[in-house]
């Protein structure tokens, strides 16, 4: 107070005394809603800092919830796709062993059944590479047996036959081949012709009079005339027949599903198997479902013959 004017000196200490009497009595009276009002005053004076900066932290969690901590989630996100990913892929191999395992059972159960028929079980290891020709490859060969011109079946009817027998492979001209063909006749009359192949799912019956009586629906069987298949096997449905000058034009739906191979039966004899096999329904169906046998299938495919005949 050395530095002011000796007049001001007590203009000041006089506005100094008035201020701390009303802070004295600010904090002696209360305001209306029985609060002290120097408190009215200070929270009056803080409440703007205080509001601004709660807007400002709230600001910045949601910038972190909504955007930095979406980082995280992200990364969470895609470890379960992944996770989601492997096991799809474990279901989808699952689902394929069920389904080899009952192919497998339903082939063991055939043979079982044919016990004094010898036969050989073979996996299909590959197609031709000539797109105008039906022919697949067998994991089994002359070690095993396996000549030309031996029939291949599987449980629901005909597939092919033989045509190159190697080491351990062999050939097989598919029954939908051009160049393919059966002995056959329709189950119930009797009425003979021969099956071939179009190059299509449909197979073409040929030499079938064009006064016989043919049906759709009727069941066509193998003959055994052409010394390669026995008599009786299932080969397909008839599903479409139309009139000719001399000969029926018929096709035939194979009762084998043969677009879809992966184990076949390779027959070592052409006599007559005791129990035929599974003869699809007149409705139409090529495919029959043959029975399944509820036991362990292990070391199906290296199955060897009773005997062989080359």
């Amino acid at each position: 107070m050395a530095g002011l004017p000796s007049r001001h000196r007590s203009l000041f200490l006089l506005a100094l005394v008035v201020l701390l009497q009303v802070l004295m009595l600010a904090v002696q009276i209360k305001s209306d809603s029985q609060g002290r009002l120097i408190r009215v005053w200070t929270v009056s004076a803080v409440s703007p800092v205080e509001r601004s900066g709660a807007w400002s932290i709230g600001k910045f969690r949601d910038a972190w919830r909504h955007y930095f901590a979406l980082s995280d989630t992200a990364r969470q996100n895609e470890e379960l796709i992944r996770e989601n990913g492997r096991l799809k892929l474990e279901i989808t191999q699952l689902q394929s062993k069920s389904a080899e395992a009952d192919r497998l059972a339903s082939l063991l159960n055939f043979k079982q059944k044919q016990a004094k028929v010898p036969m050989i079980l073979a996996r299909v290891i590959g197609s031709g590479a000539d797109a105008n020709s039906a022919v697949v490859y067998l994991d089994q060969g002359l070690h095993e047996g396996i000549r030309k011109n031996m029939g291949v079946i599987t449980p629901e009817g005909v597939v092919g036959k033989v045509i190159e027998s190697f080491g351990d492979t062999s050939q097989v001209l598919l029954l939908t081949d051009r160049d393919s063909g059966v002995g056959a006749m329709i189950a119930d009359s009797r009425i003979h012709g021969q099956v071939g192949g179009m190059g299509e799912p449909l197979l073409d019956m040929k030499h079938v009079g064009a006064d016989e009586e043919v049906k759709i629906g009727d069941r066509v069987v193998t003959s055994g005339m052409d010394r390669i298949f026995p008599k009786d096997l299932p080969v397909g449905i008839v599903s479409q027949v139309k009139p000719g000058a001399s000969f029926k034009q018929i096709r035939v739906r194979p009762s084998a599903n043969i677009e879809r191979l992966e184990e076949v039966i390779v027959l070592l004899t052409t006599d007559p198997l005791s129990l035929k096999l599974d003869v699809p329904a007149a409705s139409g169906n090529a495919t029959a479902t043959p029975p399944a046998i509820a036991q362990p299938v292990s070391g199906l495919i290296n199955t060897k013959p009773a005997e062989k005949h080359p």
